[in-house]
């Protein structure tokens, strides 16, 4: 489909580096599977409504810090049965991965807010005085974050309740280097796990040898430890282990590119996480408490 053509939901599709505009006003693409594994993509969508859109600054409509492609790097979900649920709207719009009540994932550290203002650069996303209002980001909470958390629950709760324990695979990725985030390059695959609490140590063991074993340089609980829905949804008590894998883009876009796939590098990538969440999802189970026990 050309950028000028429009799309099944009445909107148009512009390119990737420009965005998607929608009319439909549906938060996320659900995809439910068999298996206890549910992959989510929070940071994958990319439509923005007309009157966000048309207030958004230049580098707001290009979307510059969207994880690009992060559910396209799982082709091998279905295969798995695994439950896929990926935000079809912009992070820009509203950020599902922060604490809607405003408490920072990184103390002390630079980041966004549920809200972003301001790209990962610091450029502004909104004319002076344009910003949201309070009465706005309440709006948007409703109507796309609200959502995305009820589906990611309902599943998790129904997982649980199949299997007697859940898999959850936060997928994200990221541009790197962003001086403004971390210092240097970022490692080609980051595991966060709450620095251990959102998913047995096991499994956390598991993730990185298995990242380990491959040509890939990683980081377990790094810079990025696991955003608001590994930390809010991990629960290895209750048998529902959440990991976050953050993406260097580098490792699967085309070299010089920031928006622009490659399948051959995507392929060599989506084989290691493919291994680690197959270590995952068999560690778990080993570990998955008798039906008597659940609560």
């Amino acid at each position: 489909m050309t950028n000028d053509e429009t799309a099944a939901d009445g909107g148009v599709t512009l390119s990737p580096s420009k965005g998607e505009r929608a009319s439909s006003s549906e938060p996320y693409d659900l995809e439910c599977g068999d298996s206890p594994l549910l992959i989510s993509a929070p940071h994958a969508g990319t439509l923005l409504p007309d009157d966000i859109a048309a207030r958004l600054t230049p580098p707001g409509r290009a979307l510059v810090d969207t994880d690009w492609y992060a559910d396209r790097l799982y082709p091998f979900a279905k295969a798995l049965g695994a439950t896929v649920l990926r935000a079809r709207w912009s992070r820009y719009v509203i950020d599902v991965n922060r604490d809607p009540a405003g408490v920072s994932l990184y103390p002390g550290a630079r980041t966004t807010g549920l809200v972003p203002v301001e790209t990962f650069e610091g450029e502004p996303l909104y004319a002076p005085g344009d910003q949201p209002n309070d009465e706005e980001i309440a709006a948007r909470r409703e109507r796309y974050f609200e959502p995305y958390h009820d589906a990611l629950q309902s599943e998790l709760a129904r997982l649980r309740h199949k299997h007697r324990y859940a898999v959850l695979i936060d997928a994200h990725s990221i541009w790197s280097p962003l001086p403004l985030l971390f210092e240097g390059e970022l490692p080609d695959v980051n595991v966060g796990t709450n620095s251990g609490r959102s998913c047995d140590q096991d499994l956390r063991d598991a993730a990185a040898a298995a990242v380990a074993a491959s040509p890939y340089s990683h980081v377990v609980d790094g810079r990025f430890k696991g955003g608001y829905i590994t930390r809010r949804y991990g629960n290895p008590a209750h048998s529902v282990h959440a990991i976050q894998l953050e993406i260097n883009q580098k490792t699967y876009l085309a070299d010089g590119s920031r928006t622009e796939w490659d399948d051959a590098k995507a392929a060599r990538l989506s084989a290691v996480l493919r291994t680690v969440c197959e270590a995952v999802l068999k560690l778990a189970g080993s570990r998955a408490p008798s039906s008597s026990s659940i609560v």
